[in-house]
This record gives structure tokens, sequence and C-alpha cells, in this order.
């Protein structure tokens, strides 16, 4: 992975491709300048300090729970968090197939009851978070939430697909409707091959 000075990822998809569901303007201001910002933050902040000569997973790793650093892990985090949250939708979004449909119905019983309780969780995340579906260290799925740039990275969980529900990720489209947002976004844009990519 590269190191500082760390840039802002194309998107693998045009600006206009999501819609309905996360529109061109919520990309313009989501991804052109809140993202934007923790890049150049984290870039500004790692100048002269240890961290500069780190990747972001391992600045990660390094500053969590320092609380001198906790500037730093907030950027970093949140640039770790919204790179993961691109790659999370597609415009093919959609039902999943093949590995990680058995995963997960051997984990929450079937793509339905996963839905239903991935969206519980995150419409259930208390002020600005994510939703994950990750992997945990006995190689089971489960279903977590984080909260502000916190990230289960940090806490040695592999993760698989990941859902923002901070309200800069829907307020222009939804409003105060999150849970319209989140199933609209689960059932139309989780990118499921990214996941089972992940699940490894």
């Amino acid at each position: 992975m590269p190191k500082a000075p760390f840039s802002l990822p194309k998107l693998p998809y045009e600006d206009n491709a999501l819609e309905p569901v996360v529109s061109a303007k919520t990309i313009s201001f989501h991804y052109g300048k809140h993202h934007k910002a923790y890049v150049d933050n984290l870039n500004r902040m790692v100048v002269g300090t240890p961290y500069e000569q780190m990747d972001l997973e391992e600045i990660i790793k390094k500053s969590a729970g320092n609380d001198k650093d906790k500037g730093i892990f907030n950027n970093a985090g949140q640039i770790w968090n919204h790179n993961f949250y691109w790659e999370s939708m597609s415009p093919k979004g959609g039902a999943p197939a093949g590995k990680i449909a058995d995963a997960l119905k051997s984990s929450f019983g079937g793509v339905a009851e996963f839905n239903d309780a991935f969206a519980k969780a995150a419409v259930a995340q208390f002020g600005s978070g994510w939703a994950w579906l990750v992997k945990g260290k006995d190689g089971k799925l489960k279903i977590t939430t984080t909260s502000n740039a916190d990230t289960p990275l940090a806490h040695g969980e592999t993760c698989l697909l990941v859902a923002d529900v901070w309200e800069h990720a829907y307020y222009l489209d939804y409003q105060n409707r999150r849970p319209d947002h989140v199933k609209d976004w689960v059932e139309k844009l989780a990118n499921w091959s990214f996941a089972e990519k992940n699940l490894g």
C-alpha cells in the first residue's frame, strides 16, 4: 500500500452511476469534499512523524487507542473506511450468489435474514458511523457497527462490506429517512462480488 502523501482514489464508477440511491450531488459533497478533506488533513498531520513512513493500515493499527494521536487515527480511519465504502457499492448491486450467498445462509439463515439484520443494525447505529459485514477472528460472518472513524480493521477483523450511515452519506437524497436509504442500499447497491473477494 502507498505511503504519504496519500491521494484520493478514483471512484470505480461515474458520479451518477448509483442514482437514485446515491445521487451525483451526494457524491460531489461526500467524495469530493468530505473524503478529500480527510486525505488533505492526514497528509498535513503525518509530516515529520514516524507515521509518514507507514501505509494507511499501519497508521490505523499503530494510532488506534492512542489519545496523543487521536487526530491522526480519525483521519486515517476515515480515509480507509471511505475507500472501502466506495468499493462496497456497485451499480450492478443486487442479490448475492455463490460462495458469499452460502456464507450468508450459514451465518444468518439466508440473504433476506441478513438484509433485515443489517438494516436494523445500520438504523440503530446512534449518530455518525458505519454498519459492517465482517469475518471475525473465529472465521464466522457477523454484523457490527462502529462510531465515527472507528473501523473493524483496528480490532483484527476482516471487513467484507460497509454502509456509511453518517448523515452526509444520504441526507441530500433521503433527508432523515435513514431506514429507507439503508433498505435501498443493501438491496440495490451492495457489491457482493467485492464482499466475496474479501471473504478469501
